[in-house]
């Protein structure tokens, strides 16, 4: 690169960069945020995790509720027994809707998976809270939409709520800080590539 080339390239970025601090300035709200992570690609609980091993790193206090997995053992679950005495773990789903294949069994552990998401919502001491494959059960309509998203819209302003799964409700989108929706493009298991321990689990 020329001299006159590298002067242009950095008078360029002395402009960008005023324009970045000015905007990062001007942001001065702190407050807890509803995420959702949802659509077909894979990736939606992983960044959910991902997100709480940065809160744990901070030392935060994080709840989790899953609510369409079973009890079965998972990477990140083994991984956050390490941070017992920050994390509460609740797997409350009975497994995938085509294994159970009895609504009434889903709905009631959907509505027990709630009231632990509600009593979570209301420990002060929670910073992060997850609740993972939400949006399953309310597609499913195991809970009332209305009610959850009032709910998690009212929560006390320092908690940051993550709600993952597949076809997120439109209201609750509506009603969320950040929406990330996971695109498939290609996916491993279309080829034969079965379900893996450390990566899917």
């Amino acid at each position: 690169m020329s001299d006159d080339e590298a002067a242009r390239h950095r008078a360029k970025m002395e402009k960008r960069k005023a324009v970045q601090d000015a905007e990062v300035a001007g942001k001065t709200i702190e407050k807890g945020l509803l995420i959702v992570h949802t659509g077909p690609g894979k990736g939606k609980s992983t960044a959910a995790f991902g997100l709480m091993l940065r809160a744990l790193g901070r030392g935060w206090r994080v709840g989790v509720v899953q609510y369409i997995k079973g009890a079965w053992e998972t990477g990140e679950r083994l991984a956050v027994a390490r941070f017992a005495d920050q994390v509460e773990w609740h797997t409350m789903g009975e497994g995938f809707t085509w294994e159970t294949q009895d609504r009434d069994r889903d709905v009631a552990a959907g509505r027990a998976a709630w009231a632990k998401t509600e009593a979570l919502m209301a420990d002060p001491g929670i910073r992060l809270l997850i609740l993972d494959e939400l949006n399953i059960a309310l597609r499913y309509d195991y809970l009332p939409l209305t009610e959850v998203v009032e709910h998690l819209s009212r929560r006390r302003p320092d908690l940051t709520v993550v709600v993952t799964g597949r076809n997120a409700k439109p209201e609750l989108v509506a009603a969320a800080d950040l929406v990330t929706e996971m695109t498939l493009v290609k996916h491993h298991f279309s080829a034969g590539v079965k379900a893996q321990e450390g990566i899917e689990f």
